[in-house]
């Protein structure tokens, strides 16, 4: 079984055992409630899952590859998610505009959630990672952040979720959550692990816009084959016509481009 297909699991066994719940088996965890509803069972322990329940109104979310029935729990909602990966580092991209999310803006991230249901918000899920903002004015617009961190660490056995993306409904059609998306790509790829994300699949437009923003690898091949014309045209034209066409820093730019893509 590929560990992202019980993520949670995966990730309350790694790097983020540090938020987890247990047991008393330490056949079941769930992550700590206030950062969401996530919980999984060792394989043939799915019954353990109500020694994580603490009364009538606590309720737990699975992600699993096929639906788990609990018996002695209530299903309140089954429903198919779509899991998409990243093949390729994100592209380079304009960040002006985005802000880093902190305490001070709790507050203004949790009524953004709440009104657009990104999916499930505690008082300490924007403490899952970094989160990155639009604001007009002084009001919070988007945001996205991360959410499990799958994986023992950076490296090729290593994902981080994109998680709470959201607009403002007054704002959206503008490119914001695509952009913000991309930001924290940037930070994944930086600290070496590989991005996914997750959609109700009948949630088409944030399907769609999650298709558009994750590259894949025919589009990185694609995407290699104009950097190797750029990059061929701007050494014929410093070397050969001594009639530079790019400023150094926007070569050096295509140079590292190639470069991550190559190694993708």
């Amino acid at each position: 079984m590929h560990p992202l297909d019980r993520p949670f699991w995966t990730a309350l066994n790694t790097r983020q055992s540090h938020l987890a719940q247990w047991n008393e088996a330490r056949t079941a965890v769930r992550i700590d409630p206030d950062y969401g509803p996530f919980a999984n069972a060792a394989p043939g322990h799915h019954a353990a899952l109500a020694d994580l329940l603490t009364g009538p109104e606590d309720e737990i979310w699975l992600v699993e590859p096929e639906a788990v029935i609990v018996p002695g729990l209530t299903a309140k909602l089954t429903a198919p998610l779509v899991q998409m990966v990243s093949q390729t580092p994100p592209p380079a991209t304009d960040f002006t505009g985005i802000v880093s999310l902190d305490e001070s803006h709790a507050d203004q991230m949790a009524a953004l959630a709440i009104a657009t249901k990104p999916g499930p918000w505690g008082p300490k899920t924007r403490l899952y990672g970094q989160f990155y903002g639009m604001f007009e004015g002084e009001k919070l617009i988007a945001m996205a952040g991360e959410r499990a961190r799958p994986g023992d660490g950076p490296g090729l056995n290593s994902w981080a979720e994109v998680s709470g993306v959201c607009t403002d409904p007054d704002h959206r059609g503008r490119g914001l959550a695509r952009r913000l998306i991309l930001r924290v790509m940037a930070d994944l790829a930086a600290r070496g692990d590989t991005a996914y994300l997750h959609s109700w699949a009948g949630n088409a437009a944030a399907i769609a816009l999650y298709e558009q923003t994750l590259p894949t690898e025919a589009e990185a091949a694609n995407e290699l084959m104009r950097l190797a014309r750029k990059i061929n045209r701007a050494n014929k034209a410093y070397h050969l016509n001594d009639a530079p066409e790019i400023s150094d820093a926007d070569y050096d730019a295509l140079v590292r481009r190639n470069a991550e893509l190559e190694a993708a």
